[in-house]
């Protein structure tokens, strides 16, 4: 049960059995008018720098959106794609609700992308699939279809297991489809967690595919969202999510989902996370620890 995504260069796979899959999500301008005020006016300095910025905190992969009202959302959503490319080496999810946006941005990425998304709804199902398949890409189904978003668990999985059955007939392998359960802002729904964690591992036992969420969700509304977003992800992890588009300059989500990968035994040795902190090595202290190895590596072996 891997998915693998991949740039240019570089190549992630995501799936149970290896390290949690961090998906940037600030390249979007819904919510961030200075940076949608920038897009449209052809300035990309911001997408810039927030690609580099979420790459150097750790993200696998940046999700790019380009959905700015009354703008050629296709010809940005294209631009801000070869640009985020030309500048980073990680693969991309090329974030849209308008088709022909989708298709501007997979026909100018290069590599294998993720498509963010494609709901259960028929008229969406019949024209995103294609596209998927023509391109070879991956894609993010979302748990909701004509009928809304529904506060049933097993209602939103039928409809996940409707998307991963659609792929399949349109010749997409159960692989490329990864499934948004769909995270409800906790303090307006009691359960909106519990019915994610249902979700998410059914997906894993039953439709034997990879899952993704918009994780911030989760806190809307609500004070001190860091915490809840950090300690959501890493329960939702031990509940067999394998992705998420976050944030990955935010401390706390890094932290949560750094533990989450020890205790979940997909950070080997703890090597990732003794690497992060370890604590820093005073004056003389670097290239002293090396001679002691050595010396410890001559008694080991006399």
């Amino acid at each position: 049960m891997e998915t693998i995504i991949s740039s240019k260069t570089k190549t992630v796979i995501i799936g149970p059995e290896r390290p949690f899959t961090i998906i940037g999500e600030r390249i979007n301008p819904t919510g961030r008018k200075a940076l949608a005020r920038e897009m449209a006016a052809d300035n990309y300095e911001r997408v810039i720098s927030d690609a580099v910025a979420q790459v150097e905190a750790g993200a696998h992969m940046l999700d790019v959106n380009a959905g700015i009202p009354l703008a050629d959302e296709p010809a940005i959503l294209a631009k801000a794609i070869k640009i985020v490319q030309s500048v980073t080496d990680v693969p991309i999810s090329i974030d849209s609700s308008i088709v022909a946006a989708l298709e501007s941005g997979l026909a100018a990425y290069e590599g294998k992308p993720l498509v963010n998304s494609v709901t259960g709804e028929e008229e969406r199902l019949e024209v995103v699939l294609p596209l998927i398949k023509k391109y070879g890409a991956a894609v993010i189904g979302i748990s909701n279809d004509e009928t809304g978003i529904s506060e049933d668990p097993d209602v939103r999985f039928a409809v996940a297991k409707k998307i991963v059955e659609r792929a399949m007939d349109h010749g997409i392998p159960r692989e490329d489809v990864i499934i948004d359960p769909l995270v409800m802002p906790i303090g307006a729904m009691r359960y909106a967690g519990r019915q994610v964690f249902s979700i998410v591992s059914r997906c894993r036992d039953e439709l034997k595919v990879n899952t993704c969420c918009g994780a911030s969700n989760v806190s809307f509304g609500l004070p001190n969202r860091g915490p809840l977003n950090a300690h959501f992800l890493a329960m939702a992890i031990s509940h067999g999510l394998t992705s998420a588009i976050t944030n990955p300059i935010e401390h706390e989500i890094k932290q949560g989902i750094m533990v989450a990968d020890v205790m979940m035994g997909n950070d080997e040795n703890c090597t990732s996370w003794i690497m992060a902190n370890r604590p820093p090595a005073e004056d003389g202290e670097s290239e002293a620890r090396p001679r002691r190895e050595r010396r410890r590596r001559r008694r080991d072996s006399a």
